[in-house]
Order: structure tokens, then C-alpha cells, then sequence
């Protein structure tokens, strides 16, 4: 039977099966990109903390240690028989304002600007008491931003302070206090000073030492446009 020339390169009929065959290259990109309908795993949604475990992980992000106690690996705190702590403080001096120091108005023409009565001396004995017991600041204590201290008499910080103290099973053993201040001499009012402070923290004068020193008119303590305090104290265990 003769052909044709063009017969002869014809390709010849698939089968349907090897017609339904998908060509290689399609088998790869199905095989590396699935389609939606594929089954894969759902990613894990995530754990919602409880109350209480939101509070730590805000109080360890803000990184305060004494947030949360430690697991029960920790040693218990020690029960010292005696604490140190030192306090410092500083206050602008302005024009027009009264001058507290001690609890004791002192006559001048300047005084302490600050959100309660600026007893520089008073809020330094107060941190000082905190810092040996290992509690925050007056500044946490008794928060400028809370409306209530403003113009408070700094003698109800004292007595928190004191009251702490005792709380934790402590009484003052001795006080040194230093006020630097280049004006008014504070001198004629030492006695008057060191008094009300015994008074409030219920301690013998032989117990409470106060000191007064200059600036040498140097920075603005010496230019009378700021007064500060050191206060170092000693706490007994009662």
C-alpha cells in the first residue's frame, strides 16, 4: 500500500493513559508549590497568660527583681541584726517660698520648690530609712504625680517611714544628717531642728547628729539656688 510522504511524519496516536500523563515539569511545581487544598499544619495561636502572669511579665520587662519572690530554690532572707541606708536629697531654692527644713520654718528670702512641703532634710532621712530596709524611694512611696502630697507636711513621711521600721522589726540606733546650703546660716536653729527630728522618729538627742556645711559658693548650691542633704542611719533589730 503506497503513503504518502507526509504520512511518514505524522506522530503516531496517544493512548488515553499515556495521554493523561501531566509532563514532569508540571509534577515538580505541583510537588513545590501545593495548592491550597492541600492539608498542612495550622500554625500554634497563642497562649493567652492568665491575670497573674501578665502582672510578672510586666514587673520583670520593668525589670524590678523584688516583683515576685524567687522559686523555692531561694534562700530565705537573711535576718540581719542591724541595717544601713543612706539618703540624699536636693531642692531648687526659689524666690517667694517658705524654707522647711526639719519640719522647722526657717527665715529666708528663697525657698525648697517641690511637689510637698520640700523638706529637703525630712525626705532625706525618709530614703535613708527605706534604703536600709530595701524598699523603693520616697519617690515611689509617695509619688509627685499623685495629687493628694501636694504641699504635704513631709512630717507624714516620717512617720510612714517609721512605722515601717518597726513593721520589720527595727528601731534607729544612731542618725547622721549633713545639710549643705550656702544660705541662712542654720546655726540658731539647729537645736530647734534636731529636736523635732528626734521627736518624730521617737529617738534620744544622743542618737541624732545634724551638720551644717557651705558650698564654698561654688555651682548652685554655693549660689544659694539649691540646698541638699546626706543622711546615713543605722537600724537595730528590736
Amino acid at each position: 500500500m503506497a503513503r504518502t510522504a507526509s504520512s511518514l511524519f505524522l506522530a503516531p496516536s496517544l493512548s488515553p493513559s499515556v495521554a493523561a500523563k501531566p509532563a514532569p515539569l508540571f509534577s515538580r511545581r505541583r510537588l513545590l508549590s501545593p495548592s491550597p487544598s492541600s492539608s498542612l499544619p495550622s500554625r500554634p495561636k497563642p497562649l493567652s497568660l492568665s491575670p497573674r502572669a501578665t502582672w510578672q511579665a510586666a514587673e520583670l520587662e520593668k525589670g524590678d527583681a523584688a516583683a515576685e519572690p524567687a522559686g523555692p530554690s531561694a534562700p530565705a532572707p537573711p535576718s540581719l541584726p542591724f541595717r544601713v541606708g543612706h539618703g540624699f536629697d536636693l531642692h531648687r531654692l526659689e524666690p517667694g517660698l517658705p524654707l522647711i527644713i526639719g519640719g522647722v520654718s526657717i527665715p529666708h528670702d528663697r525657698g525648697c520648690e517641690a511637689h510637698s512641703d520640700g523638706d529637703v532634710l525630712l525626705h532625706c532621712v525618709v530614703d535613708a530609712i527605706l534604703g536600709a530596709l530595701g524598699l523603693p524611694d520616697i519617690g515611689q512611696i509617695f509619688p509627685d504625680s499623685d495629687p493628694k502630697w501636694r504641699g504635704a507636711a513631709s512630717s507624714v513621711f516620717i512617720k510612714e517611714a517609721v512605722q515601717l521600721m518597726h513593721k520589720a522589726g527595727y528601731e534607729l540606733g544612731n542618725l547622721d544628717a549633713t545639710l549643705i546650703l550656702q544660705k541662712p546660716k542654720v546655726s540658731p536653729h539647729k537645736e530647734a531642728i534636731r529636736a523635732n527630728l528626734c521627736n518624730l522618729l521617737g529617738a534620744h538627742p544622743s542618737v541624732v547628729n545634724l551638720k551644717a556645711k557651705t558650698h564654698e559658693k561654688v555651682d548652685s548650691l554655693g549660689e544659694n539656688r539649691s540646698i541638699a542633704a546626706h543622711t546615713v542611719v543605722l537600724l537595730m533589730r528590736r
